[in-house]
């Protein structure tokens, strides 16, 4: 219990909790009345919205429970809350949170938040986190079935739908399908769902009565409409294919149609299905020392220096203007992780006394046709205006009844402006994404700020 009370004031630290009361007492109540049903009634249980756009939920030894606002969005309905709610109970009631905590203590790794941005290779390493670790507790597939069958069993017994769990299962499971976006998702932390679907589904037959019939959809979109999805512009946020971090006032536009991933050290893109990859980052996140242009270093001093140091090496470059920023675009041949030797064109743009790094790069053999999007989104960083920083607001979440001859496309590109794409919004609201919406389906969308 000990170790949950101190990650607690931790992850509420550095997570920070979800600035909506009300949402937080909803949450709690269900969460209450699920634990007093549980094998562990008696433990001082705790249930909290924690402010992260990521798909997941964990818990912690003693009764610590975290759902984030991110998987909030993909849930339909209060039978799916109470199965996640459920689930994570289940692992503190047959202690598997205790005994992962135990198992990453003993085996003491750190872990890099950006692992899954492939050039691990500096200069873009050393991104981690405390809360980080918390947030990778991994269960083994034996405790994540068990985990599911007491959300069954819990949920059932506070007379809600069992067939919640297999539902949200499959939600999950198809998010893991489309993208390995935000990071750690669910699937980071629980075993694929594909497989735990048809276990669970059995599972929930089991417990189906006339006392298991909650569903509550209504009620639910209606605690959630408002809902902040995505990125807090304290963060920077992503917009379509556009980054913008109003506290820095700077922007990039990033090629349309990739995967924008937005964590703590650095904003990564992915075209999906490729290895081609794009980061902005701060250099002084990046760890170099003398990352400052002065008299005596300029700016293509500075750059080449730090990519010599990374391990790669310049094949040419040019200072260079970037809307008005003194820039050095240089371009470089080393070796990245799990990619192989890639060549990488790299801007260093001094701001004030900040430099930023805008960089893409791809294999060799691919880098030339890749140059031709990663360089107009190398020219595209620029500085904001204050009126323009100023006027950013979060993504919400909102509704919209569906119409005949509507589909997730045209609804995602006209209600929404593309701030998700058709397919994220179909699994949204728990349909696949080959599935169109029916006329008269109240349905989630999101919609800027």
């Amino acid at each position: 219990m000990a170790i949950g009370q101190q990650q607690d004031a931790e992850i509420r630290r550095e997570m920070g909790v979800y600035d909506d009361p009300a949402l937080q007492r909803y949450v709690s109540d269900i969460g209450t009345e699920l634990a007093r049903r549980s094998h562990r009634p008696t433990l001082p249980w705790t249930f909290t919205i924690v402010d992260s756009p990521a798909i997941n939920a964990f818990a912690l030894p003693g009764g610590y429970v975290y759902i984030t606002r991110g998987i909030l969005a993909y849930l339909d309905d209060e039978s799916e809350l109470a199965g996640v709610l459920g689930h994570e109970i289940g692992h503190v009631t047959a202690r598997h949170a205790a005994q992962a905590y135990t198992r990453q203590a003993e085996a003491n790794f750190g872990l890099a938040m950006l692992g899954i941005f492939v050039p691990a290779a500096q200069p873009f390493t050393g991104l981690a986190s405390g809360v980080a670790s918390v947030l990778f507790l991994r269960n083994g597939r034996e405790a994540e079935i068990e985990a599911d069958r007491l959300g069954v069993e819990y949920g059932s017994g506070a007379g809600y739908d069992p067939s919640g769990v297999p539902r949200f299962l499959k939600t999950l499971a198809r998010v893991d399908a489309l993208s390995d976006r935000g990071v750690p998702n669910w699937l980071s932390t629980h075993p694929a769902s594909d497989a735990r679907v048809e276990k669970a589904a059995p599972v929930a037959a089991t417990f189906a009565s006339k006392d298991a019939t909650r569903v509550n959809r209504d009620e639910y979109l209606e605690r959630i409409n408002n809902l902040v999805v995505g990125d807090n512009p304290k963060d920077g946020i992503v917009r379509g294919n556009e980054f913008l971090h109003p506290l820095l006032r700077i922007g990039v536009t990033f090629p349309e149609g990739w995967e924008i991933t937005n964590a703590e050290e650095a904003v990564m893109a992915q075209e999906p299905g490729t290895k081609h990859f794009m980061v902005l980052q701060e250099a002084s996140s990046v760890g170099q020392a003398g990352a400052r242009v002065s008299a005596s270093r300029s700016i293509a001093d500075v750059a080449v220096d730090m990519m010599r140091k990374a391990g790669y090496t310049a094949v040419d470059g040019t200072v260079q203007r970037i809307n008005g920023n003194e820039a050095y675009v240089g371009v470089y041949r080393g070796s990245a992780k799990d990619v192989g030797q890639v060549t990488m064109r790299a801007a260093h743009i001094a701001v004030g006394r900040q430099i930023y790094v805008v960089a893409g790069f791809a294999p060799d053999a691919d880098f030339a046709l890749t140059d031709r999007e990663i360089g107009p989104a190398v020219q595209s960083f620029r500085q904001l205006s204050s009126r323009e920083a100023s006027a950013i607001r979060p993504n919400r979440l909102q509704f919209y009844t569906v119409k005949a001859g509507d589909s997730w496309q045209s609804i995602a590109a006209r209600q929404g402006r593309n701030m998700v794409s058709a397919a994220t919004l179909a699994i949204m609201n728990d349909h696949e994404v080959f599935e169109q919406p029916g006329a008269g389906l109240r349905i989630k969308i999101i919609v800027e700020g």
